[in-house]
């Protein structure tokens, strides 16, 4: 028991469910993670694969198996009119905005792209942009109504 004693015991447990919007952060949140490592390897220039779990059915056998297979991942920087980097923070298909009207930022270089990513990742986490994602949400979820 005195191994035990030195821990700081409670009486609380695991919660069954989480609320959607901090679902819908950690969603975000992990797809900003890959934007950012997608960033840094391409300013290192070194390959960043992200791969997922595909079920297909052999045509011999007809049974099912999973296969592991890379994710298409598409950057959320484009190069503006003006020549200069912008980045958009995206929910599904649908673009965020930041601010009203300013779904984009400018950018200078690589390095302030990452920097970017990772702000945008710590506003995510912190709550800031819960309405701008509710508001994606929710327009994504009435896209697949009949």
């Amino acid at each position: 028991m005195s191994t035990l004693s030195n821990l700081k015991l409670v009486a609380t447990k695991k919660p069954t469910h989480m609320p959607a919007i901090v679902v819908r952060r950690h969603k975000l949140a992990k797809k900003l993670w890959e934007q950012i490592q997608m960033a840094k390897s391409q300013m290192d220039g070194t390959p960043f694969v992200v791969t997922k779990f595909k079920t297909i059915k052999d045509k011999e056998t007809g049974l099912r198996k999973q296969i592991e297979m890379p994710k298409r991942l598409k950057p959320w920087w484009f190069q503006s009119e003006q020549g200069k980097v912008c980045v958009s923070v995206k929910y599904g298909s649908w673009t965020i905005e930041l601010a009203k009207g300013k779904p984009s930022v400018e950018v200078a270089n690589g390095a302030e792209l990452v920097k970017t990513l990772e702000t945008s990742k710590s506003a995510v986490e912190a709550g800031e942009l819960d309405t701008q994602i509710e508001t994606a949400s929710a327009s994504l979820r009435s896209g697949f109504k009949r």
